[in-house]
């Protein structure tokens, strides 16, 4: 087979991320019950404020947290007491130092994939939290670059095509996310394989548009096997 180039997302897609913030949320949501507040309507004013703090702040735990806060100062007021700050900094803080968990039939599918084409670790996020998981993981040795931006927005895939000179026909972008990993990158030129995940992040979804490239839908990473 021709050698290709991939650019390989991260967080759902290598190892397990949302989970860990879906699980802080569930928590926070029950303790915003005896304040009156049912999950619904948590859940709406954290994504609203989510979505705000990530166009000013970027990704990451920081910006989660930070999130977390507004969103209990909102629904607390004058009724915030100070064990909540303490619990929403300390389960942040959980959250940033637990180690990756990696996603079944990965490893192998990378040395697979390695051994015949480029792999670039292409993610989004804070760059020392990023690399950090990224150190931790084990997984960064059968990558030849990674690329950590502030985005995944087709300028973000034009300006990593240039730095490594990638034919955009033969290359691919791997990820869970339809708004950043596959939607960008058909728009781009690349071509890109959408592996859906449980629970990917709310803020993420989107409908899956159409693009100058193709479109591989795998069910599972060790697919990647049987096509390249």
């Amino acid at each position: 087979m021709k050698r290709q180039t991939f650019l390989i997302d991260a967080d759902d897609t290598l190892w397990e991320n949302n989970v860990f913030f879906e699980q802080a949320i569930g928590e926070f949501v029950a303790r915003m019950e005896p304040l009156g507040y049912g999950e619904a309507y948590v859940r709406r004013i954290l994504n609203e404020i989510e979505r705000r703090n990530t166009r000013q702040h970027g990704y990451g735990v920081g910006t989660f947290r930070r999130s977390l806060e507004e969103t209990y100062r909102r629904l607390a007021g004058e009724l915030a007491r100070s064990d909540e700050w303490t619990w929403i900094r300390d389960r942040a803080r959980e959250i940033e130092h637990t180690p990756p968990r990696i996603l079944e039939g990965v490893p192998e599918t990378l040395a697979f994939l390695a051994r015949r084409h480029r792999l670039i670790l292409f993610t989004k996020g804070e760059p020392l939290e990023q690399g950090a998981k990224i150190g931790r993981s084990g997984l960064e040795s059968y990558f030849e670059a990674v690329e950590i931006v502030p985005e995944k927005d087709p300028a973000s895939y034009d300006r990593t095509v240039n730095r490594h000179k990638i034919v955009k026909e033969s290359a691919w972008m791997v990820g869970n996310s339809p708004k950043s990993d596959v939607n960008p990158a058909l728009e781009s030129g690349l071509n890109a394989v959408f592996i859906p995940h449980r629970l990917t992040w709310e803020l993420e979804s989107a409908e899956l548009t159409s693009g100058a490239g193709r479109l591989l839908l795998l069910s599972q990473f060790r697919d990647l096997r049987l096509h390249f």
